[in-house]
């Protein structure tokens, strides 16, 4: 049986200078799925063509602004053009980027967040709905096995009625000026509101954790009680976020996402317990999740087991003991959107086990919770509803 015919994408940032850009195309290369045919690699065009032209692109393939990128496909025959483009712009890019490749028919995987505002978002999902086409965000963190197996723990009943909901998210690389003297990228345009938006360290990692309870427990919060909080001299944007949450399901939460925890690098942790028993897990270990019953022993359960859920083993690539991790997981949710996309093409419905990532209403979802952070912690309420009919209870 030959094996299926590579998806064709461009990408829109990631080029000299960039961070992510390099790990999508590493993830993108990881199972033979996609190949990079174009792109429009920076702002700067002269920068972007230096950088497509290191990865091998085509000279008339390689373009110095991402509407040169469209215009270009759009006028190559349907066999010559992308599959999909991958957005891995700075966040203030996401919006008239992924609404304008959607609108023209194509696929899109954007990073989160996935826009600035929820009017933003609410105009990409409609979008997205009246075009049919496939929609990803890389919160990649749900690409773990792992943490797959977390969530269908929860799904399971295996914790019992959900209790308590933490997530913790501390790295320490902004714990100094890194910003001052312009020699770090990605924290000058982390902490410029223009570029990042209303929030820094919020939107930055806090759009994971909230969107890894979320994922994990299949429960979005009703209230929210947040502190924002700035430690850098002369930063507009928060540093640090400290947020308490209350479900609707009687369930707390709570997050706290840092980057000027200093000393730590990118140190990730879920835990969520219920009546059963308590599930954790961290980033930085990614292959165990430590399972504790109520009634029981505590068991560590490893990435590769075979008595893992389906979901948890379709993850993994290489047997039990071989650590797998972050590309790996990043590979995932790409692996996810190509099962949707052959679906689409071949007019059929994805098997949901294969097409499993996050989605554009996901993305809007955080950005909701994002503006509705930023409310609350201007406001003096104790209380902020996330949703016009939230009813506190409890």
């Amino acid at each position: 049986m030959s094996s299926p015919q590579k998806l064709r994408y461009a990408m829109v940032g990631g080029g000299h200078g960039a961070f992510i850009g390099a790990v999508h195309r590493k993830a993108m290369a990881l199972d033979g799925q996609f190949e990079l045919v174009a792109g429009a690699l920076s702002s700067s065009p002269e920068r972007a063509r230096a950088s497509g032209a290191e990865l091998g692109l085509a000279d008339d393939r390689n373009h110095g602004t991402w509407q040169d990128l469209l215009a270009d496909e759009l006028r190559r025959p349907a066999h010559e053009r992308i599959d999909l483009v991958s957005i891995v712009t700075p966040n203030h890019m996401h919006h008239p980027v992924a609404l304008a490749f959607v609108q023209a028919g194509f696929h899109v995987v954007c990073d989160k967040p996935l826009v600035h505002t929820t009017a933003q978002a609410d105009e990409l999902v409609a979008a997205v709905k009246k075009a049919g086409t496939v929609f990803g965000v890389t919160y990649n963190y749900t690409g773990y096995p792992m943490v797959r197996e977390a969530r269908h723990l929860v799904q399971s009943g295996a914790l019992g009625d959900i209790r308590k909901i933490t997530v913790e998210y501390h790295q320490g690389w902004l714990a100094t000026a890194v910003e001052q003297g312009g020699g770090n990228k990605q924290a000058d345009w982390r902490l410029d509101p223009a570029r990042s938006g209303a929030v820094g360290t919020m939107g930055d990692i806090g759009s994971h954790a909230e969107n890894l309870a979320a994922t994990v427990t299949g429960q979005r919060p009703a209230w929210v009680c947040a502190d924002l909080t700035t430690f850098g001299a002369g930063r507009q944007l928060d540093d640090d976020a400290q947020l308490l949450l209350r479900y609707d399901s009687g369930a707390r939460g709570f997050i706290v996402a840092s980057q000027v925890a200093a000393g730590l690098e990118n140190d990730l942790r879920l835990q969520v317990s219920g009546t059963l028993g308590t599930i954790t897990w961290r980033q930085e270990e990614p292959n165990q999740l430590v399972h504790s019953p109520v009634d029981g022993p505590r068991r560590i359960l490893t990435r590769g087991s075979p008595w893992l859920c389906e979901s948890a083993r379709r993850a993994g690539r290489i047997p039990a003991g071989h650590p797998e991790a972050f590309i790996e997981a990043f590979a995932n949710i790409y692996l996810g959107v190509a099962a949707d996309i052959r679906a689409h093409a071949a007019g059929r419905a994805a098997d949901p086990l294969a097409a499993d990532y996050p989605r554009v209403e996901d993305g809007a979802e955080g950005v909701r919770f994002i503006e509705k952070v930023v409310e609350s912690a201007a406001s003096e309420r104790k209380w902020t509803a996330l949703a016009d009919s939230a009813g506190l209870n409890g």
